[in-house]
């Protein structure tokens, strides 16, 4: 039989794959730089090309995630040149089937077969394996999604959970959050828990705590703080404290008792972090409800083709459209 096309596309790269029918596990992985290709269906021809997925070994199923919005029958990327219509992709490629989906709910979807090697324990617990999961990354943006388990499939929940407004829980973030105001006249959690907040947040604690700020991208936020420096280190704390903060929030919002896995560019840098900080403490102080989240187990995830497992999930799963 022949494979299908899988592929993870955002505003830099586009990786694609096949898989086999049946299965999840992608294979044939190459990562094209999107600027290489005038648009989609050039890409998509160059790589079946590349891995000889041609003729009568051409797919005619696929499913690609996408770093924008994908509900309507045009899509436009973000972060790139590359648009196009659904129907004049499937119609060059000669598809009878085309799934598209949001790059986050590819990766939610694909959280859910990321193996024991590539999923850290944070926190352990046992959760319920009937009730709805988080997931949350932290990276360009702040990603927030579920998937819930129907009868006969999993279920996507998407959401803009990253734009909700911060809520400061002490003094401290009271004051971080009068620095923010100083730059946004709303801040969401987004504009903290993503890169440029983790920057924005160390800037932040420069000017509560009257020092001059050395660093000028996240990169150096995370390079000082290895090197000592406490305002940097502070700052990679208080990031991850507030990462706990909203990522229990969002588990009582979306019932996600099933666990929590986190995932994104930023949080595996941050590994070594982790257990010093107070992410897993803050995920399960809530108040009257603090028993509901202290069960729900926390995950990290390394897997490096989360969304290429994801698109493979939603070509099979009869909830994704």
């Amino acid at each position: 039989m022949r494979p299908a096309l899988i592929g993870d596309i955002g505003g830099t790269n586009a990786r694609f794959a096949l898989v086999s029918p049946g299965s999840v596990e992608p294979y044939a992985i190459e990562n094209l730089a999107c600027a290489d290709y005038p648009g989609l269906i050039e890409a998509a021809k160059d790589y079946l090309q590349r891995v000889g997925a041609v003729g009568q070994e051409a797919p005619t199923d696929a499913c690609l995630a996408f770093a924008c919005p994908v509900h309507e029958e045009r899509v436009k990327l973000t972060n790139n040149h590359w648009e196009f219509l659904k129907e004049d992709v499937r119609a060059a490629l000669g598809l009878s089937q085309f799934k598209t989906l949001n790059d986050f709910t590819a990766q939610a979807l694909g959280a859910l077969h990321v193996d024991g090697e590539h999923r850290h324990t944070i926190k352990p617990g046992t959760g319920d394996p009937h009730a709805a999961y988080l997931v949350i990354g932290p990276g360009t943006g702040l990603g927030v999604a579920g998937v819930f388990p129907g009868r006969h499939a999993w279920i996507p929940l998407p959401t803009e959970g990253g734009h909700v407004t911060f809520a400061p829980t002490d003094d401290t973030e009271r004051a971080l959050l009068a620095e923010l105001h100083k730059h946004h006249a709303r801040v969401s959690v987004e504009r903290i828990l993503c890169g440029q907040g983790l920057l924005d947040l160390y800037h932040a604690h420069c000017g509560i705590e009257g020092v001059p700020s050395r660093c000028t991208t996240p990169a150096d936020v995370t390079t000082a703080a290895s090197a000592d420096d406490a305002t940097a280190q502070r700052t990679l704390l208080r990031f991850l404290k507030i990462l706990g903060d909203v990522s229990g929030d969002a588990a009582l919002t979306l019932g996600a008792r099933g666990g929590v896995y986190f995932c994104g560019g930023i949080l595996p840098r941050l590994r070594d972090w982790l257990p010093q900080s107070e992410l897993a403490q803050a995920f399960s102080a809530k108040g009257r409800l603090s028993s509901y989240n202290a069960n729900t187990p926390l995950w990290l995830m390394t897997h490096p083709w989360t969304g290429l497992l994801g698109a493979a999930e939603g070509l099979r799963n009869e909830e994704v459209f």
